[in-house]
């Protein structure tokens, strides 16, 4: 499993740097944010703000606790072929808001040797419009990866309240769940 547990709170308008991709041998589906938040950050964990949507929807659709601590769930996650990364390795963002993400510290994460790596992912899921439109725009064009299916969904932000819990449970079990290889 891999991981990075050593990232430090954002301040004001300092650069923060994301994650390591979480990602097991025979992945099938990537989901990618655009950057973890700030609670994110804070606790050094994928989707940590407590109203953030993205484990109790991972859970429901692939039969784990939402309760389970944070590496187990992330065990949990690779057991059902799913990998989490985010488009961005680093930006300036104050606060979590992608809108507020300052367009000219966009560092891109490194897309065609981790695909080239991980060669069983089959389906890129973006959790919200703006990763989805961050990789068309920073990472695709220089892409050369073989056939990729491309799923926008719904962010499962809190600040994203347009959809339902069941209206995004319906999109994102569509999207997770690919017929055994």
């Amino acid at each position: 499993m891999d991981k990075i547990r050593d990232t430090a709170a954002p301040q004001g308008g300092e650069q923060v740097r994301g994650f390591a991709p979480v990602v097991a041998d025979g992945a099938r589906v990537l989901v990618l944010g655009s950057m973890p938040g700030v609670a994110s950050l804070r606790q050094a964990q994928y989707y940590a703000h407590p109203r953030n949507a993205f484990w109790p929807l991972a859970a429901g659709i692939l039969g784990f606790d939402a309760g389970l601590d944070y590496d187990a769930r992330l065990l949990a996650l690779q057991a059902g072929g799913v990998a989490l990364w985010d488009v961005l390795q680093a930006c300036e963002r104050p606060g979590s808001l992608d809108a507020d993400i300052r367009g000219d510290t966009l560092v891109p994460n490194e897309f065609a040797g981790f695909l080239a790596c991980h060669p069983s992912i089959v389906r890129v899921c973006f959790n919200g419009a703006k990763a989805a439109a961050m990789f068309r725009r920073y990472v695709l064009p220089s892409l050369s990866a073989p056939a990729l299916q491309f799923f926008e969904l719904p962010s499962t932000s809190p600040a994203h309240a347009a959809a339902s819990f069941d209206q995004k449970l319906a999109v994102w079990e569509r999207a997770l769940k690919l017929p055994v290889a």
